[in-house]
């Protein structure tokens, strides 16, 4: 019996930009090596995240149009926010990306929270 003929997809050449864009989390972890960077990355990542989740609650508040669906866009993102925390717990490396996403749902959901309180 002959061996069937197993046709191999080309590889592709791999450019430099792709090689950056593969290397972006570690050379970000390396970078937040230093505590005080790391501090003000996380810092940053909340305020920007508290900003998106006030200016989300004011936009759809005023659409009045938009509310169930950027309740579920919300809701979503925030599931798979967590579901993706699982994973990055059980890894043995830097936590930069779980603190990350963590101060990111910390942020969104305290702008919604506050954007809620101001109807009271």
């Amino acid at each position: 019996m002959a061996d069937p003929v197993v046709s191999e997809q080309p590889r592709f050449q791999q450019t430099q930009f792709q090689r950056r864009i593969s290397q972006a989390g570690e050379r970000l972890e390396t970078w937040a090596i230093n505590p005080w960077r790391r501090l003000s990355l996380l810092l940053l990542l909340l305020l920007g995240s508290f900003a998106v989740g006030g200016s989300l609650g004011t936009i759809t508040g005023a659409l009045s149009d938009l509310d169930p669906l950027a309740a579920l866009v919300v809701v979503l993102l925030l599931e798979l926010a967590t579901r993706v925390r699982g994973p990055l717990l059980r890894q043995n490396r830097d936590r930069l990306g779980l603190q990350l996403l963590d101060m990111g749902r910390i942020g969104l959901l305290y702008g919604l929270l506050l954007d809620g309180f101001k109807l009271l």
